[in-house]
């Protein structure tokens, strides 16, 4: 099972290249909070290739709707930082890449709310999966923008593995 480490560091993603590569699935990302930076986590595992279909990093509404799908009227009614959000944004990643297992990352990294006022640290993830229901978790992290943004791609990179390990 994949985990954080003991001392607080970062998720370890060497297991979840080699377990999907192992059932031959592709893994897709789509990505506001983290800019990328969870495919980049999972691309640095030497043989990544084998196991990654791709990530889209979409800050904006309009790229969020144009790559990913996301219902526009969905993104003007709530803003990104929804359950709703984060599941279309996976779901939208799962159909681009024609992969088998997508994480989402939407959130406010800060400084301070978003101007829908979204506090600080509100994290949303979304995990789709060829064949099951998509589902989301919400968290609230603390600790200034890097952090929130180091702790958001180790959570998207537990739910990989959590999805992995079934």
């Amino acid at each position: 099972m994949v985990e954080q480490a003991a001392d607080g560091g970062p998720v370890d993603p060497r297991p979840i290249i080699e377990r999907a590569a192992a059932r031959g699935w592709m893994l897709a990302t789509a990505e506001s909070l983290t800019a990328g930076a969870v495919v980049a986590r999972l691309a640095d595992v030497p043989g990544s290739s084998a196991a990654i279909a791709g990530g889209a990093a979409c800050y904006s509404y309009e790229a969020k709707t144009r790559v990913l799908g996301v219902d526009a009227d969905l993104l003007a009614a709530t803003g990104a930082v929804t359950e709703e959000v984060a599941a279309a944004m996976a779901e939208g990643a799962l159909a681009l890449y024609d992969a088998d297992l997508a994480v989402s990352t939407t959130g406010v990294a800060g400084p301070g709310p978003d101007a829908r006022g979204a506090a600080e640290g509100t994290v949303m993830l979304g995990i789709a999966r060829r064949g099951r229901s998509t589902w989301t978790r919400e968290l609230r992290l603390s600790g200034g923008r890097a952090e929130i943004r180091s702790r958001t791609v180790d959570a998207a990179l537990l739910m990989l593995a959590a999805e992995l390990a079934e």
